[in-house]
This record gives structure tokens, sequence and C-alpha cells, in this order.
């Protein structure tokens, strides 16, 4: 029988809108501007909970309620960004430095949607607010690191040739290398065409009785030195994101050495410098012992390649200034606990070449002291002589252990000397994530406020509203009961768009994206439109109702592919070759022709299956 579904059919097409309803229903809950407060070390934060309340309440401000949530963290939820904003600093002044206090946004999804994994879709920074900043990588410290290493690695393979030189040094982008003669200078040349990586320019001269031989980087090295910090610093950056918690993040290069980074939901534009900036890596080094560290501190003279540092009780320790190893070299690292002493400690596995220096290094000095010094940022609040708040942040050198080598270390081993569980973690965390490769400075910096995003919002909703509002008016009285048809079509085709954009993972709502909805609604109608003008035109010309309905569908069939394909193929091109703004644009009107074609062709005609399908109809009220 004509325009009659099988029953397996409607409860496909209802099994699809349910779940498409359940999983863009998170999206009608707002996110909550939060203040989320973790401690640095072990110290439970559920016994601050009272002083925070009690803080909070003598402050006046208005908050919607305070809550203990996983991995030990407090989170106050506040009604909006105001109220959160004015409290944020005097919370971190009266906490002081053990805890840590962050500006987030938490999502107010009610729990039974959280347990299906329900979530609402991801904003841009455009949409939900966050900072933008744009990084230069220093170039120049890239090479000079470049050149220091390939001088420490040449000195080592000439020793091991036993090829003598008199001294090798830096310049610029060059090596130069003297030789107290002309057979030694031409071994050491021979060396560096079969073991050196990068390809140098070669000169050889004499000056002052001395056979000199010039190294200097050609062009294709440079440029991949300079690639490679840039590429590096971006993966590093990448995983220190992510490590850290930050959602949703955009790192990309821009230019030769620039690099743009988008933290969407981040309020606090310090805290994501500090993110960004972070530095937490170690050096290991040998102890000056023929010194006597008290009496060079007192007399503040600190004598030749030495440098003092002290432990963290204050005592002092006169380190040798070469490193030994550096946290470059560390390829992992995670946190646990001492099974001789039940401290915590990190436990540490090497590259090839860092085992192979450290086995050396460590083999040629068993019974002598080695130290571990711990580098990081620290960033502290404080008042200013005019009452304002202000921080600082500074890089702190301390050494965390002081061991006797009792035997050759190789590529695994543990260090110990860390004050807390949560320190070990901390400083596992950010080995994992590396050292950035070269210095980066931030030189444009924006912050997209919540206020602005909201603004955003409302304005892409708007947009879509009044769109809805005059194709919905349009249909309902151009078309009578199939307009209202269509009417719940597009209804149906917008909750699956933010239902599936909800559930991809990484998908990102933006501007753009919007754009790409609002265009959507009109091309979710035009195949409606198709279809009733083929019916109209099969009544005209004095078929009966069913037959006309059922034809109307079949043949409007193969226009509507041709056109949503073609735009379809014109969207994935977008998404390949564009960027950002063009990116997110495409992702949206794809989604949102796939959906137009399940609620146009399917869902309208088994509404209208429903309505006419069996029965004897006249007319049609189209």
């Amino acid at each position: 029988m004509l325009n009659q579904y099988p029953l397996w059919k409607y409860l496909l097409i209802i099994v699809v809108i349910t779940i498409a309803v359940v999983y863009a229903l998170p999206n009608a809950y707002p996110e909550d501007p939060t203040i989320e407060i973790s401690s640095n070390d072990d110290a439970s934060i559920d016994a601050k909970h009272k002083i925070i309340k009690e803080f909070l309440d003598q402050a006046g401000t208005n908050y919607k309620q305070i809550e203990l949530i996983k991995n030990n963290k407090l989170l106050i939820r506040f009604n909006d960004t105001a109220n959160q904003l004015a409290v944020v600093d005097s919370l971190r002044e009266k906490l002081g430095n053990r805890y840590i206090v962050a500006l987030n946004l938490a999502p107010a999804t009610p729990q039974w949607l959280q347990e299906m994994n329900a979530t609402p879709m991801n904003l841009g920074l455009d949409l939900r607010g966050g900072v933008y900043f744009l990084l230069e990588v220093d170039s120049e410290a890239a090479f000079a690191k470049a050149m220091m290493s390939n001088r420490d690695g040449l000195r080592d393979s000439l020793r091991e040739a036993q090829v003598r030189y008199t001294n090798i040094t830096v310049v610029s982008r060059s090596l130069i290398l003297q030789f107290a003669n002309e057979q030694e200078r031409d071994k050491a040349l021979e060396l560096v065409r079969r073991e050196m990586p990068l390809t140098f320019s070669k000169r050889e001269y004499e000056e002052a009785g001395q056979f000199m031989l010039e190294m200097t980087l050609n062009r294709t090295d440079v440029k991949a030195i300079q690639d490679f910090a840039v590429q590096q610093n971006i993966l590093t950056l990448r995983k220190r994101v992510n490590e850290l918690g930050v959602a949703e993040p955009s790192i990309t290069r821009q230019g030769i050495n620039r690099i743009a980074v988008q933290l969407p939901g981040v309020q606090d534009p310090t805290r994501a410098k500090e993110i960004l900036g972070a530095v937490a890596t170690l050096e290991f080094r040998l102890v000056a012992e023929r010194y006597d560290a008290e009496r060079i501190m007192q007399s503040k003279r600190i004598p030749v390649a030495t440098e003092l540092l002290y432990e963290r009780d204050g005592t002092p320790v006169l380190l040798k200034k070469q490193i030994i190893l550096s946290g470059d070299h560390i390829i992992d690292a995670a946190s646990g606990i001492d099974s001789e002493t039940g401290q915590p400690d990190v436990n540490i596995a090497l590259d090839g070449k860092g085992a192979r220096i450290f086995s050396r290094v460590t083999g040629q000095n068993i019974k002598r002291l080695m130290a571990v010094v711990f580098i990081e940022n620290k960033t502290q609040t404080y008042r200013d002589n005019n009452g304002q708040l202000k921080r600082r942040t500074q890089k702190v050198r301390e050494v965390i252990s002081v061991a006797r080598i009792q035997d050759q270390l190789s590529k695994r081993f543990h260090i110990t000397g860390l004050d807390s569980p949560q320190e070990a973690r901390k400083l596992a965390l950010l080995l994992r994530a590396g050292a950035l490769a070269a210095p980066i400075e931030i030189i444009e910096e924006r912050t997209v406020g919540p206020s602005l995003g909201q603004e955003n919002i409302d304005q892409g909703t708007n947009a879509i509203v009044l769109g809805f509002i005059l194709v919905i008016l349009f249909m309902a009285l151009y078309y009578r009961v199939f307009g209202l048809v269509a009417n719940i079509a597009l209804i149906m085709n917008l909750v699956l768009i933010i239902a599936i954009m909800s559930l991809i993972p990484g998908a990102t709502l933006t501007l753009p994206g919007i754009v790409g909805i609002v265009l959507t609604v009109g091309m979710a109608v035009d195949a409606n439109v198709l279809i009733f003008e083929r019916i109209r035109q099969e009544l005209s010309s004095g078929s009966s109702v069913q037959t006309s309905i059922d034809t109307g569908y079949r043949q409007a069939l193969s226009t509507i592919a041709d056109a949503n394909i073609t735009t379809l193929i014109a969207a994935i091109v977008l998404f390949i070759f564009g960027s950002g703004p063009i990116k997110g644009f495409s992702v949206t009107l794809s989604i949102g022709i796939v959906c137009s074609m399940f609620t146009a062709i399917l869902g309208t005609r088994a509404v209208v299956n429903l309505i006419y399908g069996g029965r004897k109809v006249k007319q049609l009220a189209i």
C-alpha cells in the first residue's frame, strides 16, 4: 500500500530523535563561573571548606554553592563572572602559596545526564571567552643551543678518536677549531665529514701559528633548526596545556617563528601565562667538595667555575657550573614512593644519548657527591605600597638532593628529596611534557571576556531564532499542513546538529559555525520545497492524492541528493584546505546537510504517512 512505512522505520526515527534530544539537552544548561581551589601538598582541602565559606559570607559575595570534587579540589560556583573575578585575588592572598586558586568554567549539567556521558558542545574562544596569545620563538637561542650541543658532541668525538685540538669556540652560527699542526686538523676534518649530523660549510686557514677549521651552518640546517624549535615548542605547549587541564586548546604555527595559542574558557590570563611559560626541569651537577660551602657563603667569594645554591632547609651547596645532564634528555617520568625511605620520589628514564653521558660521568665519579637541582617558575601574590594586589613570577633554583654516587648509573634511576607526593606528581608531569626547545616571548595578548562571548552567543542565537521564525511562518502560511510538517522537521534538524556537535570529540562551535547552522536552516527547507512543489505538480496533472505524495517524494529525491552532495563536497574541500573559522563553518555545514537530508526525506515522509497514508483523501492541505 502506498505511503505507509514498516514499523521498524518508525521505530528507527523515534530512537534517533530520542537520542538526539537527550544529547542536545545539556546545551540548555549554561556553564557556571567557578573558582577551583587545590592544595600544593597532601593537606586535605576539605579542612578549608568552613574557612572559605566564612570568608565569602563576610565579604558579601554572591555565590551558588561550594562543593568538594574529585582529586581533592574545592569548587565554588557563582551566578556571574563579576562576583567570581571580584573575590579571586583576595582568596589567593588569604590562602597563600600553599594553595592553587584558579578561575574556570564548570558545566551545570544534571547528574542523570552526566551519567549518560551527555555533555554540552565545546564552544570556541569567540563564544566561550578565554585568552589568545601570539608567541615568538627566540630563534637565536635555538641556534646557540644547537651550536653548543654540536660543540660538546664534537669534543667527545675528537677525544674518543684521539685527535688533539687546542680549542673549540662558538661564534654566532660557526664552530672554530684550533689545532697545533695540519695533520691533526686533517684528521678532525675527516671525522667531521663522517660523523657530524649537520652539514657545515668548511674553511681551512692559518692564524697566529695555529691551524684553524671554521665550520658554518648552511641555510638548509638553519631552517631545519628553526623549524625543529618551533615544532618542538608546539608539542611541548600542547602536552603542557593538555596535562594541566585546559579544555579544547588550539595551538598552531603562524609564519616562520610564531605560535598562536587559544585557550577557550580560561578567564585568568596570568594563570595562562604561568602554564605556557612554566619551567620545571632538573639539572644533575657535581658538588665542589674541595671548598667549604659555609665559608664561601659568608665570604661571598665564589670560586671560578662554581655556583652557590641552597637546599630547601637553607643549607648552602657549592656546585660545579658544568651540567652533567639536563631535563632535555628525559623521555619519561613517573611519581611514586621510595620503597626504602617511604618518601615521594620520581622515577626517570633517559634517552640514548643522555644514558651514555650519565653512565660515563657517574662511572668516572664514583664516591663523589652529586646534586639534583630543581628549577621552576613560582608566582607569588602580594600587596604593593598602594595596597593593590600584585603578582610576581621568579625562577627558583634549589638543590633537592645531594647524594654520593655509589655505582655507575644508566638509563633508569630515581630521585628523592621532594616535599610531597603532589610535588612529585607535578614535577613528573612537567618533565613528561618536556622543556621548551627555545625561549618564547608573548608579543600579543587578547582576552575575550565571558560577557563578550555571551554577547556573541546571544547574537548568534537571535540570528538562528529569527531565521527559524521567518521560515516557519512562510512554510505554515504557504504549504499549510505540509508546511507544519516541514517545520517539525526543521526543529528536529537543529536538535540533531546540536547533538552530533556535542557527541563528536574535539568538535568546537564558533561564530562561523553558527553561520553554517543558519545557512543549513535555509537549505533544509529547500529540500521540502522541492518535494512539496513536485506533489503540487502531480496533483495539478490529475494524479490521485496518494500517487502524488509517493511520486513527489520519489521524483524529488534525485534533485535533493544532487544539490546536497555538491554542497557537501564544497564543505569538505573547505575543511581540508581551510583553517580556523573556515573549518568551523564547514563542519557545521556538513553536519547540517546530512541531518537535513534525514529529516526532510525520511522524517517528513514518516509524518505525512501517519497523517495521510492508507486513507482515502480527496484533497491535500498543500
